[in-house]
């Protein structure tokens, strides 16, 4: 059953680069809610944590070294159908096959550094946002 809401991350190589912006009025314009939002950094273990999923896979090690080296902006959003109509925004993992308009056609680097993180379910939606966020951040 789709839900109304959905997790995001902009990455730090957005960051970085300067993103933050012009990445949330992207999202903005596509007609999500900010539910909640926060500026922070993973460590290696919250990140590894986060990421625990893909641990006995051969780029685990670098997925959390990449998702350490800088900010990130946790943000959870409100929408009908977040999560597919989210994944639609971001475009493809490979910003070189994503379709012009989308965040990671726009602001990604590689599929390493691909901008933006987009839950791929409900389910994850629900334990992505729970690992960043309590229920008194959200409003």
């Amino acid at each position: 059953m789709a839900t109304n809401r959905t997790f995001t991350m902009i990455k730090p190589d957005a960051v970085a680069n300067g993103y933050i912006g012009a990445i949330l009025n992207d999202i903005i314009a596509g007609g999500f809610k900010i539910v909640a939002m926060k500026y922070t950094q993973l460590t290696t273990e919250s990140a590894g944590n986060f990421y625990a999923i893909h641990k006995e896979r051969p780029f685990y090690k670098d997925l959390v070294n990449f998702m350490t080296s800088g900010p990130i902006v946790a943000v959870i959003l409100e929408k009908d159908n977040a999560v597919e109509d989210f994944r639609t925004l971001i475009g493809a993992t490979d910003p070189t096959k994503a379709e012009a308009g989308t965040i990671r056609n726009k602001y990604a680097q590689s599929i390493e550094a691909n901008a933006v993180h987009g839950s791929d379910s409900d389910e994850n939606a629900e334990i992505e946002g729970n690992f960043f966020f309590s229920q008194f951040e959200r409003f």
